[in-house]
């Protein structure tokens, strides 16, 4: 076994009444052993070290030491260290089949929890798995600049100030705040000074701050369908309502009965989560003229839409708000890596304050020296250069799975139009199932996740969710080769059984 350094102070009982520092000492280091505290191997303290430390003369602690040593539960020589014994003599004297008794288990209570704690269920993150055709919702980690980043964390390191040691305001790093305003305001057409940008750990913190600040349990909301699982579970587990609104070519339908009495709208407008259809402009100045009759808040999720491959760039909903009530929200896992914990959320600015204090007493800010890196690569020029790098990866990936999906898929599965994002959804012909096809492509090591899977309700077709973003040519090419067969596969069971 090997021995451990260590540099920590003891804590050891108190000394009572009447009892020498010898003996006080001798039993409280061995009892520190019997009981496990002081592991076998462990490095004790130099004497001098616990003479200071309790106020003892260094004979005292010396004597101790010798007495334990001699009765086998230390060793070690002057000068290089006094350790626990790696076999205690209590070991030695004691009968296999009777070595130390387990305590007994503590009578359990059963814990009350709030109603926010039984209606919470967990959010499965992405599995560290290798990736393969056809996994959605990832970049290309493989093309991501990773030794830049490192020189950049470095540089930032070398040069830490106390104030990045001490922290931040819960807001986030104040020039990272005015980078993303900067970038929002060029890119997305999104209207806000740094101030109304917090910086948080990504969207699932935005859309958690924005349903504690702005819902009570029963609330109304109105989302997409089929849309985020991760918004579905934030809004149950506040107790809101739901109700779901269709999707159309333009978008996310503006039916009544789904709006009404709603106190929040969450929608994707860009690259809607998972269809891809990007929401057209009438129906956006659709959805504002409703929010502002009604005094309804809108979260725009920003999902996706940095990687645009056809069509006219859309100005974010935020930034044909005029009244207020639009928060924007968007993540840099997406774009960069996902194990980057940073995303952002712009609120009105009659909402700073709450999220700050919300913020304030939960996270207290995200980890500053991340956030200190991620404002050099963005203000240095690496973060636009990557953007434009990968948009023209993602674009010839798109094109390898369109192409390769017409030539072998062809009255099997119709890739539809793709303008922006990581994935695209496939329609499936011949009434195939999305399920049964998912099972058969994974056992052809291929990995499509059936659209069924993201609908409030009964689903009302059976489309796939398809990712190319992270997999290179040749690896498309052998997903739709092996995708082919589990399709035909699937047809031959269905016909077989006379579904």
């Amino acid at each position: 076994m090997s021995k451990h350094a260590s540099s920590f102070e003891l804590v050891l009982a108190e000394r009572g009444v009447g009892i020498s520092a010898f003996r006080w000492l001798y039993a409280a280091l061995r009892t520190e052993i019997v009981e496990g505290r002081l592991r076998p191997g462990a490095r004790l303290p130099a004497t001098r070290e616990l003479a200071k430390q309790y106020g003892l003369s260094r004979g005292t602690i010396v004597n101790s030491f010798e007495q334990l040593k001699a009765e086998g539960y230390l060793e070690g020589n002057v000068g290089s260290g006094t350790y626990v014994s790696r076999v205690l003599p209590d070991e030695l004297l004691e009968v296999a089949c009777h070595t130390r008794s387990k305590p007994r288990a503590a009578r359990s209570t059963e814990q009350r929890i709030s109603g926010y704690g039984q209606r919470v269920n967990p959010f499965q993150n992405l599995e560290n798995r290798p990736t393969r055709a056809f996994r959605a919702n990832l970049p290309a980690l493989d093309l991501f600049p990773a030794t830049l980043w490192a020189q950049i964390a470095a540089r930032r390191l070398r040069r830490v100030s106390m104030n990045l040691l001490l922290g931040c305001d819960a807001m986030g790093y104040k020039p990272l705040r005015e980078a993303v305003s900067d970038y929002l305001g060029a890119s997305r057409g999104v209207n806000c000074t740094p101030r109304q940008v917090a910086i948080v750990s990504g969207v699932q913190e935005a859309l958690d701050l924005v349903a504690r600040l702005l819902l009570n349990s029963g609330d109304r909301v109105c989302m997409e369908n089929p849309g985020y699982p991760g918004a579905v579970a934030v809004f149950k587990a506040i107790g809101a309502k739901l109700s779901v609104a269709p999707l159309d070519d333009e978008g996310m339908c503006l039916r009544k009965d789904a709006l009404q009495g709603a106190r929040l709208v969450y929608i994707t407008p860009g690259h809607q989560f998972p269809m891809g259809i990007t929401m057209s402009l009438p129906r956006r100045l659709q959805l504002l003229d409703w929010a502002a009759k009604s005094g309804a808040a809108i979260l725009e999720d920003d999902y996706d839409s940095e990687f645009r491959y056809s069509g006219r760039p859309v100005p974010a909903l935020q930034g044909l708000d005029h009244h207020g009530l639009v928060l924007f929200t968007g993540s840099f896992s997406k774009v960069l890596f996902p194990s980057l914990r940073l995303g952002y959320l712009v609120v009105p600015p009659g909402l700073v304050d709450s999220v700050s204090a919300s913020i304030s007493i939960t996270s207290r800010h995200a980890p500053l020296l991340e956030q200190a890196v991620l404002c050099d690569f963005i203000t240095d020029g690496h973060f636009g250069r990557h953007l434009r790098r990968m948009r023209q990866v993602y674009a010839e990936r798109l094109s390898v799975l369109q192409e390769s999906a017409k030539e072998r898929l062809a009255g099997l599965l119709e890739i539809t139009g793709v303008e922006a994002g990581l994935q695209t959804a496939a329609r499936l012909c011949r009434g195939l199932n999305g399920e049964s096809v998912a099972v058969a492509a994974a056992k052809r090591n291929v990995e499509v996740t059936p659209l069924s899977r993201y609908f409030l309700g009964r689903a009302t077709h059976q489309d796939l969710h398809m990712g190319f973003a992270a997999v290179d040519p040749k690896e498309i090419r052998r997903g739709v080769k092996e995708l082919e067969i589990a399709l035909h596969g699937v047809l031959k069971i269905s016909s077989l059984s006379g579904k």
